[in-house]
Protein backbone atom coordinates (compact mmCIF):
# COMPACT_ATOMS: atom_id res chain seq x y z
CA UNK A 1 0.00 0.00 0.00
CA UNK A 2 1.12 3.73 0.23
CA UNK A 3 3.58 3.39 3.34
CA UNK A 4 6.19 0.92 1.61
CA UNK A 5 9.83 1.63 2.36
CA UNK A 6 11.79 3.34 -0.21
CA UNK A 7 15.37 3.52 1.33
CA UNK A 8 16.30 4.18 5.33
CA UNK A 9 18.39 6.91 6.63
CA UNK A 10 19.67 8.91 9.94
CA UNK A 11 19.45 12.14 11.04
CA UNK A 12 20.93 13.83 13.41
CA UNK A 13 19.08 15.55 16.82
CA UNK A 14 20.28 17.05 19.90
CA UNK A 15 19.53 13.51 21.27
CA UNK A 16 21.57 11.64 18.82
CA UNK A 17 20.65 10.00 15.55
CA UNK A 18 17.28 8.92 14.67
CA UNK A 19 16.56 6.85 11.97
CA UNK A 20 13.51 7.25 9.38
CA UNK A 21 12.37 5.53 6.68
CA UNK A 22 11.59 7.27 3.79
CA UNK A 23 7.88 6.48 2.59
CA UNK A 24 6.26 6.94 -0.76
CA UNK A 25 3.18 8.37 0.75
CA UNK A 26 1.46 11.39 2.10
CA UNK A 27 3.45 11.17 5.15
CA UNK A 28 6.56 11.44 2.91
CA UNK A 29 8.47 9.80 5.39
CA UNK A 30 7.33 7.59 8.10
CA UNK A 31 8.69 4.59 10.20
CA UNK A 32 7.30 1.18 9.54
CA UNK A 33 5.14 1.24 12.88
CA UNK A 34 2.51 -1.34 13.21
CA UNK A 35 -0.53 -1.32 15.82
CA UNK A 36 0.18 -4.56 17.62
CA UNK A 37 -2.54 -3.98 19.74
CA UNK A 38 -5.01 -2.72 17.18
CA UNK A 39 -8.29 -4.33 18.19
CA UNK A 40 -11.11 -6.15 15.30
CA UNK A 41 -13.02 -2.60 14.95
CA UNK A 42 -9.82 -1.56 13.29
CA UNK A 43 -8.00 0.74 15.89
CA UNK A 44 -9.71 3.30 18.14
CA UNK A 45 -8.80 2.78 21.46
CA UNK A 46 -8.02 5.55 24.45
CA UNK A 47 -9.29 8.25 22.66
CA UNK A 48 -12.06 6.84 21.39
CA UNK A 49 -11.57 7.27 17.42
CA UNK A 50 -13.23 4.33 15.37
CA UNK A 51 -13.41 3.97 12.01
CA UNK A 52 -16.77 4.10 10.25
CA UNK A 53 -18.12 3.29 6.86
CA UNK A 54 -16.24 3.79 3.78
CA UNK A 55 -18.28 4.53 0.96
CA UNK A 56 -17.23 4.00 -2.46
CA UNK A 57 -14.30 6.24 -4.56
CA UNK A 58 -16.20 8.88 -6.41
CA UNK A 59 -15.64 9.74 -10.24
CA UNK A 60 -13.37 12.33 -11.90
CA UNK A 61 -14.65 13.40 -15.45
CA UNK A 62 -12.14 12.21 -18.25
CA UNK A 63 -11.97 16.01 -19.38
CA UNK A 64 -9.78 16.41 -16.44
CA UNK A 65 -6.09 16.02 -16.49
CA UNK A 66 -5.54 12.99 -13.60
CA UNK A 67 -1.49 12.61 -12.23
CA UNK A 68 0.07 9.52 -13.49
CA UNK A 69 -1.16 7.41 -10.02
CA UNK A 70 -4.59 8.23 -10.94
CA UNK A 71 -5.23 5.20 -12.49
CA UNK A 72 -2.55 2.65 -11.32
CA UNK A 73 -3.33 3.24 -7.71
CA UNK A 74 0.50 2.94 -7.38
CA UNK A 75 3.07 4.86 -4.66
CA UNK A 76 5.01 6.73 -7.05
CA UNK A 77 8.55 6.89 -6.20
CA UNK A 78 10.28 9.92 -4.15
CA UNK A 79 11.65 11.89 -6.31
CA UNK A 80 15.35 13.39 -5.00
CA UNK A 81 14.81 16.88 -7.19
CA UNK A 82 13.97 19.76 -5.52
CA UNK A 83 10.84 21.44 -6.79
CA UNK A 84 12.39 24.26 -8.76
CA UNK A 85 10.26 26.48 -11.11
CA UNK A 86 10.79 29.02 -13.98
CA UNK A 87 8.21 32.24 -14.20
CA UNK A 88 5.49 29.22 -15.80
CA UNK A 89 5.39 27.29 -13.01
CA UNK A 90 5.60 29.93 -10.35
CA UNK A 91 2.19 30.83 -11.40
CA UNK A 92 1.07 27.36 -12.05
CA UNK A 93 1.54 26.83 -8.43
CA UNK A 94 0.12 30.06 -7.17
CA UNK A 95 -3.15 28.84 -9.02
CA UNK A 96 -3.13 25.61 -7.38
CA UNK A 97 -1.84 26.75 -4.22
CA UNK A 98 -5.31 29.51 -4.20
CA UNK A 99 -7.59 27.10 -5.28
CA UNK A 100 -6.48 24.50 -2.53
CA UNK A 101 -6.89 27.24 0.37
CA UNK A 102 -10.50 28.29 -1.30
CA UNK A 103 -11.37 24.32 -1.45
CA UNK A 104 -10.01 24.15 2.28
CA UNK A 105 -11.93 27.17 3.57
CA UNK A 106 -15.46 25.99 2.39
CA UNK A 107 -14.36 22.46 3.51
CA UNK A 108 -14.07 23.95 6.73
CA UNK A 109 -17.23 26.10 6.84
CA UNK A 110 -18.96 22.51 6.47
CA UNK A 111 -17.51 21.15 9.69
CA UNK A 112 -20.28 21.24 12.03
CA UNK A 113 -22.00 18.69 14.74
CA UNK A 114 -23.24 15.92 12.75
CA UNK A 115 -22.09 16.52 9.79
CA UNK A 116 -19.93 13.35 8.72
CA UNK A 117 -16.78 13.42 7.16
CA UNK A 118 -17.81 11.40 3.93
CA UNK A 119 -20.44 14.20 3.12
CA UNK A 120 -17.41 17.01 3.39
CA UNK A 121 -15.34 14.70 1.21
CA UNK A 122 -18.21 14.15 -1.27
CA UNK A 123 -18.78 18.34 -1.19
CA UNK A 124 -14.48 18.80 -1.54
CA UNK A 125 -14.84 16.41 -4.70
CA UNK A 126 -17.76 18.39 -6.38
CA UNK A 127 -15.82 21.90 -5.64
CA UNK A 128 -12.21 20.57 -6.83
CA UNK A 129 -13.86 18.70 -10.29
CA UNK A 130 -16.01 21.90 -10.96
CA UNK A 131 -12.85 24.02 -11.15
CA UNK A 132 -11.40 21.68 -13.47
CA UNK A 133 -8.81 19.89 -11.23
CA UNK A 134 -8.06 16.61 -9.69
CA UNK A 135 -8.43 15.93 -5.65
CA UNK A 136 -4.37 14.27 -5.47
CA UNK A 137 -5.15 12.46 -2.77
CA UNK A 138 -7.58 9.95 -5.02
CA UNK A 139 -5.89 7.08 -5.81
CA UNK A 140 -2.35 7.49 -4.67
CA UNK A 141 -1.31 4.33 -3.27
CA UNK A 142 -4.98 3.34 -3.20
CA UNK A 143 -6.73 6.73 -0.94
CA UNK A 144 -9.91 5.89 -1.41
CA UNK A 145 -10.75 9.31 -0.55
CA UNK A 146 -10.20 13.11 -1.87
CA UNK A 147 -9.51 14.69 1.30
CA UNK A 148 -7.84 13.67 4.25
CA UNK A 149 -9.69 13.95 7.84
CA UNK A 150 -8.06 13.51 11.03
CA UNK A 151 -10.11 13.94 13.78
CA UNK A 152 -8.90 14.43 17.89
CA UNK A 153 -6.06 11.52 18.33
CA UNK A 154 -5.80 11.08 14.54
CA UNK A 155 -2.17 12.60 13.71
CA UNK A 156 -2.95 12.32 9.90
CA UNK A 157 -4.39 10.61 7.16
CA UNK A 158 -7.72 9.83 8.43
CA UNK A 159 -10.26 8.32 5.63
CA UNK A 160 -13.54 10.53 5.75
CA UNK A 161 -16.28 8.00 6.54
CA UNK A 162 -19.80 7.70 7.73
CA UNK A 163 -18.88 8.82 11.55
CA UNK A 164 -20.64 12.08 12.06
CA UNK A 165 -18.69 14.92 13.83
CA UNK A 166 -19.46 15.34 17.65
CA UNK A 167 -19.11 18.68 19.99
CA UNK A 168 -16.05 19.06 20.91
CA UNK A 169 -13.96 17.30 18.23
CA UNK A 170 -11.56 18.94 16.65
CA UNK A 171 -10.01 17.90 12.97
CA UNK A 172 -7.18 18.74 10.50
CA UNK A 173 -8.73 19.28 6.74
CA UNK A 174 -5.97 18.53 4.45
CA UNK A 175 -6.53 19.48 0.85
CA UNK A 176 -4.08 18.93 -2.24
CA UNK A 177 -5.36 19.53 -5.85
CA UNK A 178 -3.80 18.55 -9.10
CA UNK A 179 -4.28 21.65 -11.20
CA UNK A 180 -2.37 22.20 -14.63
CA UNK A 181 -0.33 19.63 -13.76
CA UNK A 182 1.02 21.28 -9.96
CA UNK A 183 -0.17 19.89 -6.65
CA UNK A 184 -1.16 22.67 -4.20
CA UNK A 185 -1.12 21.41 -0.69
CA UNK A 186 -2.48 22.61 2.35
CA UNK A 187 -4.56 22.09 5.86
CA UNK A 188 -5.69 23.37 8.98
CA UNK A 189 -7.39 22.47 11.77
CA UNK A 190 -11.06 23.32 12.67
CA UNK A 191 -12.91 23.59 16.10
CA UNK A 192 -16.44 21.65 16.29
CA UNK A 193 -18.57 23.30 18.16
CA UNK A 194 -17.45 24.02 21.70
CA UNK A 195 -13.85 22.64 22.44
CA UNK A 196 -11.88 22.00 25.61
CA UNK A 197 -9.31 24.68 26.85
CA UNK A 198 -6.38 21.96 25.81
CA UNK A 199 -7.63 21.63 22.34
CA UNK A 200 -7.32 25.02 21.94
CA UNK A 201 -4.04 25.97 23.81
CA UNK A 202 -2.53 22.62 21.51
CA UNK A 203 -4.16 23.77 18.25
CA UNK A 204 -3.01 27.84 18.86
CA UNK A 205 0.97 25.77 19.96
CA UNK A 206 0.80 24.15 16.59
CA UNK A 207 -0.32 27.38 14.53
CA UNK A 208 2.39 29.25 16.00
CA UNK A 209 4.80 26.69 15.39
CA UNK A 210 3.80 26.73 11.43
CA UNK A 211 3.80 30.53 11.30
CA UNK A 212 7.07 30.69 13.29
CA UNK A 213 9.15 28.41 11.12
CA UNK A 214 7.58 29.96 8.10
CA UNK A 215 9.25 33.56 9.06
CA UNK A 216 12.41 32.25 9.01
CA UNK A 217 12.58 30.83 5.50
CA UNK A 218 13.90 32.62 2.62
CA UNK A 219 16.90 31.19 0.12
CA UNK A 220 19.93 30.37 1.43
CA UNK A 221 18.74 28.84 4.93
CA UNK A 222 18.87 25.65 6.08
CA UNK A 223 16.01 23.60 5.63
CA UNK A 224 16.72 22.07 9.76
CA UNK A 225 15.89 25.56 11.09
CA UNK A 226 12.51 24.84 10.52
CA UNK A 227 12.64 21.86 12.89
CA UNK A 228 14.64 23.52 15.48
CA UNK A 229 12.15 26.27 15.05
CA UNK A 230 9.40 24.42 15.58
CA UNK A 231 10.82 22.11 18.22
CA UNK A 232 11.29 25.39 20.53
CA UNK A 233 7.62 26.72 20.17
CA UNK A 234 6.47 22.45 20.68
CA UNK A 235 8.93 22.71 24.13
CA UNK A 236 7.64 26.08 25.26
CA UNK A 237 3.80 24.88 25.20
CA UNK A 238 5.16 21.66 26.67
CA UNK A 239 3.90 19.41 23.60
CA UNK A 240 5.99 17.35 21.11
CA UNK A 241 6.52 17.48 17.80
CA UNK A 242 5.78 14.12 15.70
CA UNK A 243 9.15 13.12 14.09
CA UNK A 244 7.84 10.39 11.61
CA UNK A 245 6.20 12.34 9.83
CA UNK A 246 7.36 15.51 7.61
CA UNK A 247 6.74 18.30 4.73
CA UNK A 248 8.40 17.78 1.40
CA UNK A 249 9.09 19.09 -1.98
CA UNK A 250 5.63 19.71 -4.09
CA UNK A 251 5.31 20.95 -7.47
CA UNK A 252 4.90 18.55 -10.43
CA UNK A 253 4.85 15.63 -8.36
CA UNK A 254 3.60 15.76 -5.00
CA UNK A 255 5.60 14.49 -2.56
CA UNK A 256 9.94 14.93 -3.47
CA UNK A 257 13.20 15.82 -1.73
CA UNK A 258 13.68 17.73 0.91
CA UNK A 259 12.08 15.94 3.56
CA UNK A 260 11.59 18.54 6.18
CA UNK A 261 11.43 17.74 9.79
CA UNK A 262 9.56 19.31 12.71
CA UNK A 263 11.72 17.94 15.61
CA UNK A 264 15.51 19.37 16.15
CA UNK A 265 17.59 17.63 13.64
CA UNK A 266 21.07 18.57 11.53
CA UNK A 267 19.89 17.49 8.49
CA UNK A 268 22.02 19.13 5.22
CA UNK A 269 20.50 21.09 2.47
CA UNK A 270 19.31 24.70 2.36
CA UNK A 271 16.30 26.96 0.62
CA UNK A 272 16.67 27.66 -3.21
CA UNK A 273 15.34 30.63 -4.92
CA UNK A 274 11.87 29.63 -6.39
CA UNK A 275 11.70 26.59 -4.83
CA UNK A 276 8.45 25.08 -3.47
CA UNK A 277 8.21 22.82 -0.72
CA UNK A 278 5.65 22.19 2.59
CA UNK A 279 5.93 22.50 6.25
CA UNK A 280 3.49 21.05 8.51
CA UNK A 281 4.17 20.56 11.69
CA UNK A 282 1.98 17.97 13.66
CA UNK A 283 2.04 18.43 17.86
CA UNK A 284 1.00 16.10 20.21
CA UNK A 285 -0.37 16.37 24.07
CA UNK A 286 1.04 12.89 25.00
CA UNK A 287 2.92 10.31 23.13
CA UNK A 288 4.60 10.73 19.40
CA UNK A 289 4.47 7.08 19.30
CA UNK A 290 2.03 6.42 16.22
CA UNK A 291 -0.58 3.50 15.33
CA UNK A 292 -1.75 2.85 12.08
CA UNK A 293 -4.94 1.23 11.38
CA UNK A 294 -5.69 -1.10 9.37
CA UNK A 295 -6.63 0.71 6.36
CA UNK A 296 -3.13 0.94 6.27
CA UNK A 297 -3.67 4.93 6.52
CA UNK A 298 -5.00 6.09 9.48
CA UNK A 299 -2.40 7.49 11.92
CA UNK A 300 -3.31 7.53 15.61
CA UNK A 301 -1.35 8.70 19.02
CA UNK A 302 -1.05 5.67 20.50
CA UNK A 303 -2.28 7.08 23.85
CA UNK A 304 -4.89 8.05 22.19
CA UNK A 305 -3.85 11.79 22.89
CA UNK A 306 -4.82 14.78 20.93
CA UNK A 307 -2.89 16.01 18.05
CA UNK A 308 -2.81 18.88 16.34
CA UNK A 309 -1.17 20.21 12.25
CA UNK A 310 -1.22 22.89 10.33
CA UNK A 311 0.14 22.79 6.39
CA UNK A 312 1.32 25.17 4.00
CA UNK A 313 3.28 25.23 0.79
CA UNK A 314 6.13 27.48 0.52
CA UNK A 315 6.94 29.18 -2.51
Amino acid sequence: MLAMVRQSRAFRGRAGVHTVQAKRGFAEIRSNVRKKNENKSGGGRIGGLKPGIVSPRLTVPSHIPKPPYADSEMNPPWDDDYQVHDEKGIEAMRKSGKLAAEVLEFACSLAKPGVSTDSIDKAVHQMIIDAGAYPSPLGYGGFPKSVCTSINECICHGIPDSRELQDGDIMNIDVTVYLNGYHGDTSKMVFVGEVSAEAKRLVGATREALHEAISICGPGVPFAMIGNTIHKIADAYKYKPVKIFVGHGVGNVFHSAPAILHCRNREPGRMQLNQTFTIEPMLNVGSIRANIWRDNWTAVTADGSLSAQFEHTLL
